[in-house]
């Protein structure tokens, strides 16, 4: 039933915003390496790997630089346009290709690289090869400002060692419960708690779904 509110609201979307992002797809063809996309490998349902299409905010070969996965505030690998596309999320905007495709839904668990898929327990990988990844979910919505916590660390080692340690394990909580509870109910209702956060990204409602998991001490002061 999701798959037909994928097609719908992802087409309906494409639609409303092409107008949108047409002056944004210019402006990075004039700007930066002139690249309009990104294009990186993500392992989505079954522990497939697919394609998964960003705008491009950052220098092509950044996974490769000083740095890797992680942003630092003013990190000199992003972009002119990159920052801001980056902060209100509309660097997403291309997956609404991969939802039309199917590799994607608008609501799931977020698509990792392998090395990040790699490093949840057996247990949540399992849970997450049960369904197609998302746009959205309960792991962006309480991640909404994952980059501005892995900032508050000084050296990439630091940022290294509290996001395998601890965001890592809590992520895979989050999307086993979402495995378990997954419904249409569920569906629409993390959209408007997507909506919420992008309009007041302080906002705390996900802690109010019945049996989510419960944030470590060491995260909690930052969720």
């Amino acid at each position: 039933m999701t798959r037909f509110f994928d097609i719908l609201f992802s087409l309906l979307a494409v639609i409303v915003l092409t107008p949108f992002m047409i002056p944004i797809m210019i402006g990075l063809k004039l700007t930066g390496e002139h690249d309009i996309f990104y294009r990186q490998e993500r392992i989505g349902k079954g522990g497939k790997p697919f394609n998964l299409l960003k705008f491009a905010t950052m220098l092509r070969n950044s996974p490769n630089m000083a740095g890797g996965f992680y942003t630092a505030e003013n990190d000199p690998r992003i972009l002119p346009m990159g920052k801001f596309l980056r902060k209100t999320k509309i660097n997403e905007l291309p997956q609404l290709l991969n939802i039309l495709k199917g590799d994607m839904s608008v609501i799931g668990y977020r698509p990792q690289v392998k090395k990040q898929y790699d490093s949840y327990s057996e247990d949540v990988r399992a849970a997450l090869a049960k369904s197609r990844p998302g746009l959205s979910g309960i792991g962006p919505i309480v991640f909404r400002s994952e980059e501005e916590i892995l900032q508050q660390f000084k050296t990439h080692e630091e940022r290294d060692e509290f996001y395998k340690n601890v965001i890592t394990p809590y992520k895979g909580q989050l999307e086993v419960w979402y495995s378990e509870n997954r419904s249409v109910g569920m569906y629409f209702r993390l959209i408007f708690m997507t909506v919420e956060v992008v309009l007041d990204p302080k906002s705390k409602g996900w802690k109010k779904l019945k049996g989510i998991p419960k944030a470590p001490a060491e995260l909690e002061k930052y969720l």
